[in-house]
């Protein structure tokens, strides 16, 4: 059960790759959001809110598994942010890497409530949070920016 809690909280492992978790974690985004792009958006919006609550109890899980708050090979979080990023998104290639880069910069940078969340929240629930609030901003600004190039 451990390593299917592990497996499912590193994104089928991505978050074992070698640096740059957040970052490999963002990218392997993008294969299960092929699949499930054309779906109508309850349909999609019904996935991101299963994605968080098996996020919520595996991220959880793996943090007791690996004795440490928040581990960075834990990246189901950054896989729902970017899900959420992409949600609606323009049909260009473009489109996709300008919400790749606007993700993992509102990651990074963690903007309030971001750090703040980060700071108080902890376990699963703080885990996933915090880049569910990076997809919203996210988000909010690629349609902004979309906006202005249709």
């Amino acid at each position: 059960m451990d390593r299917l809690l592990m497996g499912i909280a590193t994104g089928g492992f991505a978050g074992r790759l070698q640096k740059a978790h957040g970052t490999w974690g963002s990218a392997a985004a993008f294969l299960p959001w092929l699949f499930i792009r054309g779906c109508s958006l309850p349909v999609y919006l019904a996935i991101l809110a299963g994605v968080f609550i098996i996020g919520f109890f595996a991220s959880g899980a793996a943090e007791k598994i690996l004795d440490q708050p928040a581990p960075a090979c834990i990246v189901i979080d950054r896989i729902l942010g970017m899900l959420l990023t992409l949600t609606a998104s323009p049909g260009h290639p473009a489109a996709w890497v300008l919400a790749f880069i606007l993700f993992r910069i509102f990651a990074i940078f963690k903007p309030y409530p971001v750090s703040w969340i980060g700071r108080h929240i902890h376990g699963g629930l703080g885990i996933m949070l915090d880049d569910v609030i990076a997809g919203l901003y996210a988000l909010t600004s690629l349609q902004i920016i979309s906006m202005f190039f249709r």
